[in-house]
């Protein structure tokens, strides 16, 4: 599934680099709104335009809102989370707790007051606070939150980065609140419709009828899935690349095979490490799934309370939001950390709906209670999410880094988002780009029947179908492109420091730029995972950053085992610090191939969807994204060697 950004005097200026926190609106708000009234910055997003509008929000309609409170100190918050987040500062790993954080930067409990009674007085419902105060909730039909917030909530046409095309409520103008409350609502998440966007970043392999191609490979069966690289290599198809470089479609790799990737130990569990997990809805078979999948792919089982779940008290939107992909999602999620860190503490928090997803991930962080926090789901492209939604995100990426939590995000799997449906225009995913997160970017990986790397390359394929002998490129609506990992240059936000140095300044223009490192993401060089559907328990290869961004939580968890459990806080300065060491490997183009008889389904990328004889040239930049020497678009500084549990944070 996939819906898939510190330092003392140069504190307060390196905070515009690191911008992101919602601050007070403009103080000349009102000359926009009527007398009384206080407009919300930002909340009308970009895409809401009168050109684009098809119609009124139906007023009897039941929406779900959760009202944003600013942070008393933003800057302050900005400045120490910059100060304990970067290796040499005097306050580096100097985290706060989150009772501290609350006394020190939270809205006060009179804000809180305040804010939910005027709500009440709106005749809305207020449903709950956040433990940060970040949040207040609340429900009421479309006819009285226009009345409440002075909008109108219409219906527009909107069409993502990734092609598709929606029909999206938004208001049409900006929200206000009373003038006694400007500088207080910083935020109105949940009068638009901007997370119908957000998707998985899950690419599971399937055969054009919707069944997944087993995970053991049939014998004599020269057709059939490899175990390892060239294991199983179609003699009958033409060999477009030298002897060891073409290979069959692998079967999965198994836990041992995963490990020896990343040159894991025994002795590297994530033993007194908890990890956290933020998704939508909840596969009720999580753990069963889990412990089965790992006797058959050579994991050990969970032990008991080793997993929890943070659930809601119901489900919602399931109709517009997918359960079934998020079930695949947390399977993945849980079972590549778990394989990692075979010895951390896992807790899912599950958003009621794909609606509620910046809420639970607030909580996640409110409650304080995991060191890294794993988020496999994005926006394909940053100009879906609206300039107030963006400032939550960075209020909350603060707080965590405040407290010492790692942040991570998918970057896609829809390589740079220039769906031909969107023009073919490239844009970074969201929140990948955001700079106070880590953004995980994706490789394939040949691995030998010695579970040594033999290479590894970005994930960014090009499809070709057998024509005769011949190999005939792919020319569908996404031309070559048969899947890759998200990258490119934010649009909005300006280079960090800790970048400066370090991507060429030619590719960032002196902007953000995605993503930070990357793991194994190429579902035809995937990771075998199992769980229960309404058809039964299946087993199948599953890849996409949503297998990167996993990896990575549990290479953190091994990491802070290594450091005597303290926590390494946000990731990204030391990650940097890494680049062209040996413990994080440069990745560069490698020409190979995969022959597969089925294309995989790589989110809403077009691909053949009849059965035939198909190679993958990996890496081939059928986008404008390819790996490359030093720091690059597809696999950031580059991906996890031998060593780099050891070294991280040191």
């Amino acid at each position: 599934m996939a819906l898939r950004p510190s330092r003392a005097a140069g504190l307060i200026a390196g905070c515009a680099v690191l911008s992101g926190i919602a601050s007070a609106p403009a103080a000349n708000a009102q000359d926009s709104t009527a007398p009384g009234r206080a407009a919300v910055d930002g909340s009308a997003p970009s895409w809401a335009t009168p050109s684009a509008r098809v119609g009124h929000a139906d007023p009897r309609q039941q929406r779900h809102i959760q009202v944003a409170l600013a942070l008393r100190d933003p800057a302050g918050a900005e400045a120490l989370a910059k100060a304990v987040s970067t290796p040499g500062s005097p306050q580096y790993g100097r985290h706060l707790t989150n009772a501290d954080f609350v006394a020190r930067f939270a809205p006060s409990e009179q804000t809180v007051d305040q804010v939910t009674a005027w709500l009440r007085s709106q005749g809305l419902r207020v449903t709950g606070v956040a433990g940060n105060r970040h949040f207040v909730e609340a429900d009421g039909e479309v006819g009285q939150l226009q009345a409440a917030f002075r909008t109108t909530l219409g219906k527009f046409r909107h069409t993502t980065r990734d092609g598709r095309t929606h029909v999206l409520t938004a208001p049409e103008s900006a929200v206000s609140v009373p003038a006694a409350m400007r500088g207080t609502v910083t935020a109105v998440l949940g009068l638009d419709d901007a997370a119908k966007t957000i998707s998985p970043a899950l690419a599971g392999a399937r055969r054009p009828d919707g069944t997944r191609p087993s995970v053991t490979p049939a014998a004599g069966d020269p057709t059939s899935c490899a175990r390892s690289w060239g294991e199983a290599n179609n003699a009958a198809v033409p060999q477009k690349y030298a002897a060891g470089q073409q290979s069959n479609f692998l079967c999965g790799y198994t836990s041992p095979q995963l490990r020896a990737i990343y040159g894991l130990t025994s002795a590297h569990t994530g033993a007194g490490q908890n990890v956290g997990i933020v998704g939508a809805y909840n596969l009720p078979t999580i753990v069963s799934d889990t412990n089965r999948a790992a006797a058959q792919f050579g994991a050990p089982a969970l032990t008991t309370g080793q997993y929890n779940a943070v659930l809601p008290a119901s489900f919602s939107d399931q109709d517009r939001c997918g359960p079934d992909s998020w079930a695949s999602e947390q399977a993945l999620d849980v079972q590549a950390i778990h394989e990692v860190a075979p010895a951390a503490r896992i807790t899912y928090y599950a958003g009621k709906s794909c609606f509620d997803l910046f809420t639970t991930l607030n909580r996640a962080v409110a409650d304080n209670q995991v060191s890294v926090i794993n988020n496999s789901w994005l926006y394909p492209g940053e100009s879906t999410v609206s300039q107030a939604e963006r400032d939550q995100m960075g209020a909350i990426a603060v707080q965590a880094a405040i407290q010492g939590q790692a942040i991570l995000f998918a970057s896609g799997d829809s390589g740079d988002n220039s769906a031909a449906a969107a023009a073919g225009r490239a844009e970074a995913s969201y929140p990948a780009s955001h700079p106070w997160v880590t953004a995980v970017g994706g490789t394939s990986v040949a691995l030998d029947a010695n579970n040594r790397v033999k290479f590894q390359t970005g994930w960014e394929n090009s499809g070709n179908t057998q024509t005769g002998s011949t190999w005939t490129p792919q020319s569908d609506a996404d031309g070559r492109f048969a899947g890759g990992a998200g990258g490119g240059v934010s649009k909005l936000y300006d280079q960090p420091d800790y970048q400066q140095g370090v991507v060429p300044s030619s590719i960032a223009g002196g902007h953000r730029a995605v993503p930070d490192i990357s793991a194994l993401a190429d579902s035809y060089t995937g990771l075998a995972i199992g769980l229960t559907t309404a058809q039964g328990y299946v087993t199948y290869s599953s890849g996409g950053t949503s297998l990167a961004a996993p990896i990575l939580v549990g290479l953190v968890a091994d990491a802070q085992q290594a450091h005597g459990g303290a926590r390494l806080g946000f990731l990204n300065g030391a990650l940097y610090a890494m680049a062209g060491k040996p413990q994080v490997a440069d990745v560069k183009p490698v020409k190979s191939g995969i022959w597969s008889p089925f294309m995989a389904s790589f989110g809403y990328v077009t691909v053949p969807q009849a059965p035939g004889s198909y190679l993958l040239d990996l890496d081939s930049k059928p986008q404008t994204l390819q790996s490359g020497p030093g720091w690059d678009r597809v696999t950031g500084v580059g991906t996890p060697a031998t060593g780099f549990v050891a070294a991280l944070g040191q």
